[in-house]
């Protein structure tokens, strides 16, 4: 029997910094949470529930997850936390992203130089 709470092992190169960032976002809640912090701006835990359909406790666990991968960031305003996206957060996962990009460019040049060789 496999546990569905296996951490996450960096075994592959190219996916040691993105890896934590995709775990993190690999929850729907989460996902909807950053999405609200870019929509939105910064928020509060109680303003983030009453946009979320989660509870206080909850949001406050999710937003841990994403702080802890960098995704997050928080100012502490009085008895309250204002957490915002922190957008470099996404550098690993934007540079790992980016490599399939660059591999079909890479194999669109190819083709290009392939198709101009078979004409001459």
């Amino acid at each position: 029997m496999v546990s569905g709470n296996l951490p996450f092992v960096a075994t592959y190169e190219s996916l040691a910094a993105a890896g934590p960032v995709l775990d993190a976002l690999g929850d729907p809640t989460r996902r909807a949470i950053l999405e609200t912090l870019r929509t939105a701006g910064p928020c509060s835990v109680g303003a983030l529930a009453d946009r979320v359909p989660v509870s206080r406790p909850a949001i406050s666990q999710h937003l841990k997850v994403l702080g802890a991968v960098g995704l997050v960031q928080y100012e502490s305003r009085g008895t309250r936390n204002i957490y915002r996206v922190h957008r470099a957060g996404l550098d690993d996962l934007r540079d790992w992203l980016d490599q399939f990009w660059g591999d079909t460019l890479n194999a669109y040049a190819e083709h290009i130089h392939r198709s101009e060789e078979e004409q001459r």
